[in-house]
């Protein structure tokens, strides 16, 4: 049978709350092991991890991942094909979330928040050949040897080591899967400074990719457009014509935020009026300054301990 090493970096003294979860996982104990990787590089730590991994697929988790109790059953089964390299679903947003929590879901999850993205946050269609915009690194399996022979994450990025491996897995040849109900569940943002601060960290990332390994989707690239625009409408000759997109975009974000109240209530949801241009403004404002950083350099230094988690293992590999 298909023997796991699920991988889980944290930061040094962090509490890993994914342990919780994988206690009720429906899969032979003696067939998975988990790896705790704890340093201050992500990227790193993973790295470190899969090379003392036992497993034939490294399954990696964030530190607060829940996956649901067949995830390992179900990650098995999609790679019975040889062709496949890659098998990963989708973070959902818990019920248990606050109301802005679940608000930053929405737009995390709408096609004019996330675009071709939005899949990594919401439980949609079947089993299905995928690229690196459906699949999310908190819930992301691949086979031991393809990555190591990969090199695995590339420790320049963080975020975004995830989609420039995928892409270059993808490229050689090899099948992504994005199993919608393959899920785990993980919270969001705490609050609206935590929420910036990530979607300006993704577009960072993304142009920090860009410069390593070359531009992809041009739509990725729409928040910079956006805010590039805004920055200089004001030195733009008064015409009438200048406002011409920020009105289209102003009637685009009222559209999705009718039909986000049409589903889930009005109160809450005329708040996505302020979210999106929030989101994408931070996310544009990431990407500007990650190209103007220029190419990211290895990151120093950084210890990072890899221990096996006691309880789960046993020595029968």
């Amino acid at each position: 049978m298909t023997t796991f090493s699920i991988i889980i970096p944290v930061k040094p003294g962090g509490t890993v709350t994914a342990l919780n979860a994988l206690k009720v996982l429906e899969y032979p104990v003696e067939l998975f092991e988990i790896l705790v990787a704890e340093g201050t590089c992500p990227s790193r730590q993973r790295n470190l991890a899969a090379r003392k991994a036992r497993g034939d697929l490294l399954y990696f988790l964030d530190d607060d991942s829940r996956p649901i109790p067949d995830a390992l059953w179900r990650c098995a089964d999609a790679f019975s094909a040889s062709d496949v390299a890659v098998v990963g679903g989708p973070s959902l947003t818990p019920a248990g979330d606050s109301r802005l929590q679940r608000l930053f879901g929405a737009v995390l999850s709408s096609l004019f928040g996330a675009g071709a993205m939005r899949n990594r946050y919401r439980a949609t269609g079947l089993l299905r050949r995928t690229t690196e915009k459906e699949l999310i690194l908190c819930n992301l399996a691949f086979r031991r040897d393809l990555f190591l022979g990969a090199d695995g994450f590339d420790e320049r990025l963080y975020p975004n080591e995830e989609n420039e491996l995928l892409d270059r897995i993808a490229a050689s040849g090899h099948a992504l899967l994005h199993d919608p109900a393959m899920a785990v569940e993980r919270s969001q943002r705490p609050t609206l400074a935590a929420f910036m601060r990530q979607m300006f960290g993704y577009g960072r990332g993304r142009a920090q990719q860009t410069l390593l390994a070359g531009p992809g989707s041009v739509v990725s690239f729409a928040p910079l457009l956006f805010v590039c625009y805004l920055l200089l409408l004001p030195l733009l000759p008064a015409s009438p014509l200048w406002s011409l997109p920020l009105l289209a975009y102003a009637i685009l974000v009222v559209g999705f935020t009718v039909v986000a109240a049409m589903a889930s209530g009005v109160a809450e949801s005329l708040l996505l009026l302020g979210l999106f241009p929030v989101m994408h403004c931070c996310n544009g404002a990431g990407l500007l300054w990650g190209f103007a950083g220029g190419r990211p350099e290895q990151p120093k230094g950084g210890q990072v301990t890899v221990r096996q988690v006691k309880g789960f293992e046993q020595e029968v590999w």
